[in-house]
């Protein structure tokens, strides 16, 4: 029991040859015990209660997905009947009811452990804003760990636990990833409610999920997503199943004149090595302009949402202010000088910079930033309390102002032996899309997990595609193909990528008259030969279609096709009178191939 992973994986055949739920209770205390680290927890529950609430799981249940999983959560995160901190012991009060997605969670079967240590209201990126002893870093004590969700990132590093819940504003979800090797899933905002949580910017937090790998940590997302009447800022977003990712991507890094690392070579080494070997998995790197990024991460902590953060502790600060954090008040006493005339300023320029950050984004499926641009040491913090944690923030700082969604994942270690980390970015809604990229990128990444022994587990294969209730699979051959230029057309509406596959040798393929751009025609053949035309199928809601096929224009339709597997599928179609004057293009089999060859340079020019 001592060597076993904390993984769901290792878990999951842990119980199936015998282990009960309470002996991984008793693991998990023992762990506690050896690691002796007293600042990873704020409140640890009884071990005699979660050996209770583990006996009352019963049997293992399908529909509990997270039976006998041990987690602990922020403390800023509601626990029925025991106290909440956010980091300030006068300002505890004691929880009536479970926050909402801890209550999700333990309805899944999964075993609450404990309350973590935190920045002080969330407000920090370095993990040593506390009054109570901040968490050491589980890979080396000597740097920081990370916050403001130290404890609850310091608790997986070390295997204590198989996930936790942090939060998220600036990035406090992400770079306590980064310090300890371990997975950090910031979600689309409103896909985890916020009810039972202690707000830091009401309009910008999230709930976040540290896991040791990224297919744990995106089956807790799923588990924990539910639309919540409760909560204002709740949103109703679908948390589809792990799969793989599109085979062409186009991924947006900072180009070399806007890219930043505060002299850090080695840092700069390890995430060109990421690009790299992004490269290597099919992807297509484009370099781009972050300024616009950059500008927006300044305006967190020097605007609207300053102020917005003192409207959580304005009573404690007007009236106890010698129970705030010296370096908390110093960040969010700011709120004092500012008016309501420069809130309004501060979100007009926002709108103004995200209308520039869209343009760069449009261009690209998503982006890949360092999760930290550099480390820094426990000591460099008691030196400078501000400008280290300020410059965490550099590529974390934007992203819930963009509304995108993110995930820190960890890659090999630095030729220096510190952890080797990037982040992923999309659009809100493109979780799954980041966690199946994930999925692959840490798997070509050689890294133990957190600061343990163990390897990752061979069992990210993502499962067999599918459709999910809502949805209609829908086969495309051209343009909308990922990596294509009306791609967007699909992700926009929702649609997420299932597989490739071709169709029987009954069909013939053409490139239309009329372009560029030219527009793929695929016809079933009278006399049945044509040959196996390469295919991808996604995912679409049925609340999407219409609108979808309303933008096709003829001769091109939606039809069944049959594949060279035996299945059919509903995918476009060309009507056989719109191939006059097309170049048949049926030897090269794939839209892609067309493109890439000589022969729609060739067609271009006659054109």
């Amino acid at each position: 029991m001592n060597d076993l992973p904390f993984t769901l994986s290792a878990l999951r055949r842990a119980y199936e040859t015998g282990t009960t739920p309470a002996e991984v209770v008793e693991e998990v205390y023992r762990r506690i015990d050896a690691v002796g680290d007293p600042g990873i927890f704020i409140h640890l529950l009884d071990k005699d209660d979660v050996l209770a609430a583990a006996s009352d799981l019963g049997e293992p249940d399908p529909a509990s997905p997270l039976w006998g999983i041990p987690f602990v959560i922020k403390d800023n995160i509601d626990a029925a009947g025991k106290p909440t901190t956010a980091g300030c012991p006068a300002y505890e009060f004691t929880a009536d009811e479970d926050a909402f997605v801890v209550a999700r969670l333990k309805a899944a079967g999964a075993l609450l452990i404990g309350k973590t240590n935190l920045d002080q209201f969330a407000t920090g990126l370095v993990g040593v804003r506390s009054p109570f002893p901040p968490p050491l870093n589980s890979v080396d004590p000597a740097i920081v760990p990370g916050g403001s969700s130290s404890g609850s990132a310091v608790a997986v590093g070390h295997g204590i636990v198989t996930f936790s819940l942090g939060t998220d504003t600036a990035g406090s979800g992400r770079v306590p990833a980064a310090m300890n090797n371990i997975v950090g899933l910031k979600p689309t905002l409103g896909a985890l409610s916020a009810t039972g949580v202690v707000p830091a910017c009401r309009t910008l937090d999230t709930i976040s999920i540290f896991a040791l790998t990224v297919s744990d940590a995106y089956e807790a997302f799923r588990a924990a997503t539910a639309f919540d009447p409760q909560d204002a800022y709740s949103k109703s977003v679908t948390a589809g199943p792990l799969g793989a990712p599109p085979p062409s991507l186009k991924i947006g890094i900072p180009n070399s004149e806007t890219i930043e690392f505060f002299g850090d070579a080695v840092q700069a080494q390890s995430f060109a090595d990421a690009a790299d070997l992004l490269k290597s998995l099919g992807a297509t790197i484009e370099e781009i302009d972050f300024t616009p990024f950059y500008e927006v991460a300044e305006m967190l902590y020097e605007g609207a949402w300053v102020a917005e953060r003192h409207t959580v502790i304005e009573d404690l600060m007007a009236t106890r202010s010698e129970d705030v954090h010296p370096v908390t008040q110093q960040v969010v006493g700011a709120a004092l000088n500012l008016t309501a005339t420069d809130a309004f300023r501060g979100i007009y320029r926002l709108k103004e910079l995200a209308r520039k950050a869209d343009g760069i984004l449009e261009t690209v499926d998503l982006l890949c930033v360092p999760t930290v641009p550099t480390f820094y040491s426990v000591q460099d913090l008691e030196d400078d309390p501000i400008g280290p944690n300020s410059r965490y923030g550099t590529y974390t700082n934007f992203v819930n102002l963009l509304d995108m969604c993110g995930l820190a994942v960890p890659i090999a270690p630095r030729s220096d032996g510190r952890p080797g980390n990037v982040t992923l970015l999309a659009n809100a809604g493109e979780d799954a899309l980041l966690a199946a990229l994930g999925c692959k990128l840490e798997a070509a990444s050689s890294h133990m997990l957190g600061a343990t022994t163990w390897t990752l587990p061979d069992t990210n294969a993502s499962l067999p595609p599918h459709t999910m209730p809502g949805e209609i699979a829908l086969a495309v051959c051209g343009a909308h193909m990922s990596g294509m230029p009306l791609n967007h057309e699909m992700t926009a509406r929702g649609a997420r990528f299932l597989e490739t596959a071709q169709t029987t040798d009954a069909y013939r393929f053409y490139a239309l008259a009329g372009g560029p751009p030219f527009r793929p025609g695929l016809v079933r053949s009278d006399d049945g030969k044509g040959g196996k035309i390469d295919l991808e199928i996604w995912a679409m809601p049925l609340a999407q279609v219409g609108s979808f096929l309303a933008s096709i224009p003829a001769p091109l339709g939606l039809g069944t096709l049959d594949l060279a597997d035996g299945r059919t599928v509903q995918g476009f179609q060309c009507e056989a009178a719109g191939t006059k004057g097309a170049r048949d293009i049926t030897d090269l089999k794939s839209w892609r191939t067309f493109m890439a060859s000589p022969s729609s340079d060739s067609l271009a020019a006659a054109s």
